[in-house]
């Protein structure tokens, strides 16, 4: 009778513990591959090297976890390298736009992997059920970075370094995409909601990553009776020569402080921690994530500014957290149409190329109750106007 009974109790013990694992979700290890157009060397491949790393441990998953490729050029040796990695991965991320068609044709022959690409624009019209685009409304960030710079340039007007009328920024670019285009455009508008008189001149690498090429920018800009520089490229080349010459600089992708003490102001960023956690967790749990175009916000904690530098004017922190505050309310909009023109003329309408399908034909308005909206119907960046104040200047 015993030797029953303790067959039932064993018997019981295992049917219950096998009901509670078929009822509990266990969270699977999983392999991440990244693709980076360089490496750390770059300021932009290393924002989001760290973020992947930061990912991992809050995910409690070891760094291990990760297959890092870096200097993936924008190429078919993305395509196969993608490929390569699906063999031992079940989810691939890169992080650099031209890869994007490598990216999706990858995804179209490995359709068990997971393939998430940033600044990409086809995930929303593509119909390709593992490929995935992402983006931040980092157009906020750096309309936070520039009252930064436009309080340092007040600061430097009421220090009689130069006049008012004299306030110009300038601003190293990449090239003329609408990502750079809508980075420099929220920037400057950032500027003048402190400082109104200034101006700005643009600066054309065509390179994303050229360290001469961007120092040789930053001096024309400089030479050409710049008072400032930012960019939207991923070198050290336009900070370092701002550090030689003594000229403010706002960078992007992370703090240059510990190379450019004296001349660092701020720095504007996209955090990719939350959006790699959130497709990394939905890979571990078997969920499909039904949104293929993601948009990371300052409220998802995407969208971030670095500590000020020593640097920054009196207050900037201050002016920083109060704009911040309205964007977050939805009382302050950045491409408000009431705060610039285009060609003289205040913005009632206008069509975007939101679906890219290689046209460049805008189909989809834009402009409504007042202002731009960026980033609301495709993630990456689709302002392309040149507005007044603002000159693209040529080799």
């Amino acid at each position: 009778m015993k030797k029953f009974f303790s067959l039932v109790l064993v018997l019981f013990v295992v049917l219950t513990s096998a009901f509670a694992t078929g009822c509990k979700k266990e969270k699977k290890d999983v392999k991440v591959g990244l693709i980076c157009l360089h490496d750390e060397s770059s300021t932009y491949d290393k924002n989001f090297i760290d973020s992947m790393y930061r990912a991992l441990e809050e995910l409690g998953l070891p760094k291990t976890s990760l297959e890092l490729v870096t200097g993936i050029g924008e190429d078919n040796s993305c395509y196969e390298k993608a490929c390569e990695l699906a063999a031992t991965c079940d989810i691939v991320f890169a992080d650099s736009f031209g890869h994007e068609p490598f990216m999706l044709n990858a995804a179209k022959e490995n359709k068990d992997t997971v393939f998430c690409h940033a600044t990409g624009t086809q995930a929303h019209t593509a119909g390709v059920a593992n490929f995935y685009n992402a983006f931040a409304s980092i157009y906020e960030g750096r309309y936070l970075a520039g009252i930064a710079a436009g309080m340092k340039l007040n600061e430097m007007i009421e220090a009689k370094q130069f006049t008012a009328e004299e306030a110009k920024v300038g601003y190293v670019g990449a090239f003329p995409y609408a990502e750079v285009v809508s980075g420099y455009t929220s920037f400057f508008l950032g500027v003048r909601s402190v400082c109104p008189s200034a101006t700005m001149e643009v600066v054309y690498t065509s390179s994303w990553y050229d360290y001469d090429k961007e120092y040789a920018a930053a001096n024309r800009l400089i030479d050409g009776g710049c008072k400032l520089i930012s960019q939207h490229a991923d070198s050290y080349g336009a900070p370092t020569a701002c550090e030689q010459k003594n000229v403010p600089n706002v960078t992007y992708n992370g703090s240059t402080v510990a190379k450019c003490p004296k001349t660092y102001v701020v720095s504007s960023k996209i955090d990719w921690t939350p959006y790699y956690v959130k497709m990394i967790k939905a890979v571990q749990e078997g969920k499909k994530v039904s949104e293929s175009d993601y948009v990371g916000t300052i409220a998802t904690g995407s969208v971030k500014l670095d500590a000020v530098g020593t640097c920054a004017a009196a207050g900037t922190q201050e002016a920083i957290d109060a704009a911040k505050a309205k964007l977050q309310n939805g009382t302050l909009h950045v491409f408000d149409c009431s705060k610039f023109t285009v060609g003289g003329q205040t913005l009632t309408s206008y069509k975007a190329d939101v679906d890219d399908d290689g046209t460049f034909t805008g189909e989809t308005e834009v402009i409504k109750d007042g202002y731009f909206h960026e980033s609301e119907y495709r993630s990456a960046p689709y302002f392309d106007l040149r507005i007044d104040g603002i000159t693209e200047l040529q080799d």
